[in-house]
């Protein structure tokens, strides 16, 4: 039986799928990204190890190309078992691993939430998980975002262009984090209709979706200068640990 959604999610009672079956073509290198090494361990290590040191995580799915699942049980063994990562084949698109994720957790009533995170992003913070997690266990859906800081321009005809008020602008980050109940009947309804994010397909059911600050560092690993940047905030991080 589902608790009420205004009680605080229980230790493990969060579940959590990191889709992580994407490519490295943007990277410039011909294995998927999340093999790079980011202080000696690999990309998607950070981005479950910041979840799994969560109390209020649980079950942590991982839907995996079927080309790098060998490398999951072999060169990765040791660090999937020490997370206790459920890997899973993932699909072409993110929509089609985040759904083999769901089936996964298919019938488990222990999950309150479900947080779907970017593996290609390693440096989500605790305080922003927390704040996350209190929301969405509040609203039923609510995601991490960043204010947008810089100025934005809108092109206008071939050349002309006109700035946008970005005060209630904001780029979404990742964990967003829904009922289960919520975020199965968002991808019943998908279709295959493109979407960005898992909160588009949610808010396309009727349900509003919560924006909690998160910090930009939270940042996607997209291109290697990406990664020369969150070695960076690493580092700082561990001097102020």
């Amino acid at each position: 039986m589902q608790e009420p959604e205004h009680l605080p999610p229980r230790p493990g009672s969060i579940a959590a799928i990191l889709p992580a079956a994407g490519s490295g073509r943007r990277f410039g290198s011909h294995h998927n990204k999340l093999f790079a090494l980011l202080a000696g361990k690999p990309l998607w290590y950070h981005a479950a190890f910041r979840l799994r040191r969560c109390s209020l995580v649980g079950r942590m799915v991982m839907p995996v190309a079927a080309a790098d699942r060998p490398f999951f049980e072999g060169e990765f063994a040791a660090l999937v078992s020490e997370l206790e990562v459920e890997l899973v084949e993932g699909g072409e698109q993110r929509t089609d691993s985040v759904a083999a994720g769901l089936r996964q957790l298919s019938g488990d009533e222990s999950i309150r939430l479900v947080a779907v995170h970017d593996a290609a992003r390693p440096l989500v913070g605790d305080a922003d998980l927390q704040s996350v997690f209190a929301v969405a266990s509040q609203t039923g859906a609510a995601i991490l975002a960043a204010p947008v800081a810089g100025t934005i321009k809108r092109v206008i005809g071939q050349s002309d262009c006109q700035t946008v008020d970005r005060r209630d602008l904001w780029t979404a980050l990742t964990p967003q984090v829904f009922r289960p109940d919520l975020l199965k009947l968002a991808y019943e309804k998908h279709r295959g209709r493109p979407a960005t994010d898992d909160a588009e397909l949610v808010e396309r059911i009727g349900h509003s979706v919560s924006i909690v600050k998160g910090s930009a560092n939270n940042l996607k690993i997209t291109l290697p200068e990406d990664l020369l940047l969150a070695e960076a905030i690493l580092s700082q991080q561990a001097d102020h640990a």
